[in-house]
């Protein structure tokens, strides 16, 4: 099959199985980034641990100090004394009732429900619609909460949920094509030390396996990981 000339420069730019350092790579995915739209980018991360073990479950949140350069629908699913407290975060959408009804009718044209302990009940009956999509708050995520202001607001300035899949990887965005190098760096180490706070007494051996960074139709680019500072 004919390869593009496109594609040419850009496996022109990168070495078979060489291991970049974090910061090579984050000037590296913008270079081999050719899309008309702005990309985003996104970190893969395979873990040494046994997802389907719940003691080697890595699920955590992380403020990413530069955003992911997208913004974020959010929809406060709250009773009316919190709703005031969630417009003035931010949220996109506020409501309870009206807004089950609508999701319960097939409207998920959101990225993150916010709710209340209270409300969960009500809400419980939307996993089937929710869960698929990842949309189903949960109180390990800070989706689930009193402080509803503190909830939204974290939100919209850039905290995102990350979880291992069943394959031992977490695989998430952490900004766009037009970020600078420097601020995908920043994000990544921000996302990177997280999940090392985050590991599991049961994982045995080496932890980060393999780290890769791409953006939206580019190759993955491999990362060493003895060049992230703090690993």
């Amino acid at each position: 099959m004919a390869i593009s000339k496109k594609r040419k420069e850009v496996l022109a730019k990168l070495e078979a199985d060489k291991a970049y350092s974090l910061e090579e790579s984050a000037k590296l995915v913008k270079e081999v980034t050719f899309t008309k739209f702005d990309s985003s980018v996104d970190l893969s991360v395979r873990l040494g641990v046994d997802p389907k073990k719940a003691n080697q479950m890595v699920r955590g949140t992380v403020s990413l100090p530069h955003g992911i350069g997208k913004t974020v629908r959010v929809l406060a699913l709250v009773t009316p004394d919190k709703e005031d407290d969630a417009r003035e975060a931010g949220a996109d959408f506020v409501g309870l009732d009206e807004f089950i009804t609508k999701i319960q009718g097939g409207w998920t044209d959101i990225d993150v429900i916010i709710t209340m302990p209270a409300v969960m009940p009500k809400i419980g009956r939307l996993g089937r619609i929710l869960g698929p999509r990842g949309l189903m708050p949960n109180p390990k995520s800070g989706t689930v909460t009193d402080d509803i202001k503190d909830a939204v607001a974290s939100v919209k300035a850039g905290k995102i949920d990350f979880k291992v899949d069943k394959y031992g990887i977490i695989n998430t965005t952490i900004g766009r094509a037009s970020f600078s190098e420097d601020k995908l760096y920043e994000n990544a180490i921000e996302l990177l030390h997280t999940i090392n706070r985050l590991k599991p007494s049961a994982a045995k051996g080496t932890y980060f396996k393999s780290l890769h960074i791409s953006s939206t139709m580019s190759p993955g680019i491999k990362i060493d990981s003895k060049t992230v500072p703090g690993l």
